[in-house]
């Protein structure tokens, strides 16, 4: 399996924001996405997501992840959906509160927060690829379960954290 990758989408369809991820195949690639809206301010999720040592406490997807998630920095995560595998990260984006972006040689991962004064539009979505890909695209489990399980712990976590702030 290789490093799973989310990029920032722009605008969001009313049906996108339900917390179902779709994806999209291509020969060379495949593009999971999915958002959700959060009724908790940016400053929690942003907190969430940036808390390494935390992570695999509110996320189910998430065995481990270690490391500091700043710019420039290498992080070490292990998925439920690879549990045999250490992915090697680097943190290459951070626009405090609004974006965050990991990934390696085979993709990146991005993470966007939009807030409109009532709720977050927290949005995911990843892209895996490369010119070796179409070999071992067959290998790669659907990211869908795990999209929606992740932006479902971060919702929980969120709005939990916010009802009681």
């Amino acid at each position: 399996m290789i490093t799973s990758i989310f990029m920032l989408t722009s605008g969001h369809s009313p049906h996108v924001k339900s917390g179902k991820a779709t994806t999209r195949k291509r020969i060379f690639s495949r593009t999971t996405s999915m958002s959700i809206d959060i009724k908790a301010d940016p400053s929690i999720i942003w907190a969430l997501l940036t808390n390494a040592t935390d992570f695999a406490r509110w996320n189910s997807t998430i065995i481990s992840l270690e490391g500091e998630i700043k710019k420039g920095e290498k992080i070490r995560l292990k998925s439920t959906l690879d549990p045999d595998r250490i992915f090697r990260l680097k943190v290459i984006e951070m626009i405090a509160g609004e974006k965050l972006v990991w990934g390696d040689m085979l993709g990146k991962r991005v993470f966007t927060l939009k807030y409109n004064g009532r709720v977050t539009t927290y949005t995911m979505r990843e892209k895996i690829g490369g010119l070796f890909f179409p070999l071992f695209a067959g290998k790669i489990p659907s990211f869908e379960p795990a999209f929606e399980r992740f932006a479902s712990d971060l919702k929980h976590e969120a709005e939990k954290i916010t009802q009681f702030k």
